[in-house]
């Protein structure tokens, strides 16, 4: 499958389409490991952890959103 990378900020990026990262139950906020063998001159992306598969991709971004739309309590909080 071939991708366009891309800039966003001072980072390259490349898009993982649904169907590939469905399977592995990996979303946005999900850690992947990317290895580059310089031998074969392959980049390999996998998940970080075997625990990061057990955590549901909805829920994760549903804690990102609490954390975007209560960050300045939440820091309120953690200074008190």
């Amino acid at each position: 499958m071939v991708r366009k990378i891309f800039r966003t900020g001072n980072s390259m990026v490349v898009s993982l389409p649904k169907e590939i990262l469905n399977p592995l139950h990996l979303g946005e906020g999900a850690e992947v490991d990317v290895q580059f063998d310089q031998t074969r001159g392959v980049i390999t992306i996998a998940p970080a952890a075997v625990l990061a598969r057990s955590v549901d991709a909805d829920f994760v971004r549903q804690v990102n959103e609490f954390i975007d739309h209560y960050r300045p309590a939440l820091e309120a909080l953690a200074r008190a």
